[in-house]
């Protein structure tokens, strides 16, 4: 019993390693970007987290309990619209950085009081007559999940091939895939506070420091998004042509 606690305790943290895979951070960042307060950028992780946690457990239940197949040119497939995605994302956050006239400063809400935090001035005159009116939403956003979602199932495979090989039990491998995906969520809920709090701080006094990281985590992400298409997509071919 002890050594099965220890076995479900490494997925746990493996699951929490897991959250800092680099094609995850720069998602994440890139998602991030859009967020008004940290609360928000927490929120995103935690989505992020749940998609990706979903999918994983999906995935392996499938396997694990019906015996269906999971072909290895379909996480080759998912990689390679990961690295679709990341340019996309990278893009979009460098676009809102030219087009949406982001700013910074502190402004006062009757219902919420002063407080500093990013907003956007696109479409509006001049700067002073801005009623700096703009929602504060509650709950997980569902681009962060829908990402999370694709990086689940992108990752899906690398841990099939570790549950099916080490578990006796259906019962135990889904428990393991269940807290490798707790793990993950609670990984990059941490990151993104921990990414949040130095960002903020450098973007909430300055609004060039703010355009500053924003085209630094846009271009890093498209980057990253090219690296993953160009490594994916050979091999990816291979296995659509053979299969």
């Amino acid at each position: 019993m002890t050594a099965l606690f220890y076995v479900l305790g490494l997925g746990f943290l493996f699951g929490l390693r897991h959250a800092l895979d680099a094609d995850h951070i720069a998602a994440v960042a890139a998602l991030a970007t859009r967020s008004r307060t940290l609360n928000d950028t927490v929120r995103v992780g935690l989505a992020w987290g749940l998609g990706h946690a979903l999918t994983l457990f999906a995935v392996c239940t499938a396997v694990l309990v019906m015996g269906a197949g999971f072909p290895e040119y379909i996480a080759l497939m998912a990689e390679f619209v990961v690295g679709i995605m990341l340019v996309g994302l990278g893009l979009d956050v460098l676009r809102r950085a030219i087009k949406e006239r982001l700013h910074v400063h502190a402004h006062g809400h009757a219902d919420r009081g002063d407080h500093v935090h990013i907003h956007s001035h696109a479409g509006e005159d001049r700067h002073e007559d801005s009623a700096h009116l703009h929602s504060h939403p509650a709950g997980l956003p569902r681009r962060a999940v829908i990402v999370g979602l694709m990086h689940g199932l992108a990752g899906s495979a690398a841990l099939l091939l570790l549950t099916l090989g080490t578990f006796d039990t259906v019962v135990i491998g889904l428990a393991y895939v269940a807290l490798f995906g707790i793990g993950s969520m609670a990984g990059m809920a941490v990151l993104s506070f921990t990414m949040a709090l130095p960002l903020r701080r450098m973007a909430r006094y300055t609004t060039w420091g703010m355009n500053g990281i924003n085209a630094v985590v846009g271009t890093g992400t498209v980057a990253l998004g090219v690296m993953v298409m160009v490594e994916t997509a050979p091999t990816a071919a291979h296995w659509l042509a053979f299969s």
